[in-house]
């Protein structure tokens, strides 16, 4: 009797740890954050629970690595220097009524006071946000400047999530851009 010879499918690193990224993307956004295991994930992604913190750590690092693939709002620093304040006037007057499209970003809003979530938020909030905004600006105290804009910036979030959604009008915009004006003046 000859012996049957089968062939193990070789193991992708890379397309494992992107199945546990997709599915931790899905369950965070349909679930949120608290009520995500690590376990259903694994399950999800039909990957053994240890690689994912192998991959990514813990749950609270699986989540950072699910928001560096979230969209930024970097586009924003396209067009003129000068322009930049009346187009985060119009991007923060967009959030007065639309939260974020993301699902993550929901999830990040709704868990962002979570003990686990917290640093990883600081960390997204830094790099996706607050530094490139500084390095964006001229002139002295770059960075504080970017902390008053974001400053007030996040404000809008927490106040839509408090009061509920508030169309803007034309007169907002051009509130907001005056706050942005001296936010980021030198």
């Amino acid at each position: 009797m000859e012996a049957q010879v089968t062939e193990a499918r070789p193991r992708d690193r890379e397309a494992t740890r992107e199945r546990i990224l997709q599915a931790a993307r899905t369950l965070f956004g349909e679930q949120g954050y608290e009520r995500v295991t690590v376990r259903m994930i694994a399950a999800a992604a039909e990957a053994n629970v240890a690689l994912v913190g192998r991959y990514f750590g813990s749950k609270a690092g699986l989540f950072g690595a699910v928001l560096q693939g979230e969209p930024t709002f970097s586009a924003l620093f396209d067009g003129d220097k000068e322009g930049l304040p009346r187009r985060l006037a119009e991007y923060a007057a967009e959030r007065m009524e639309h939260p974020p499209d993301s699902p993550i970003l929901r999830a990040l809003e709704r868990s962002a006071g979570h003990p686990e979530v917290q640093s990883v938020a600081r960390e997204r909030l830094l790099t996706a946000v607050l530094n490139p905004l500084a390095e964006h600006l001229e002139g002295p105290d770059a960075y504080t400047r970017a902390r008053m804009a974001t400053a007030f910036f996040l404000g809008i979030g927490a106040t839509r999530r408090r009061l509920g959604p508030q169309p803007p009008t034309a007169a907002d915009v051009d509130r907001l851009t005056a706050v942005f004006e001296a936010c980021l003046a030198e």
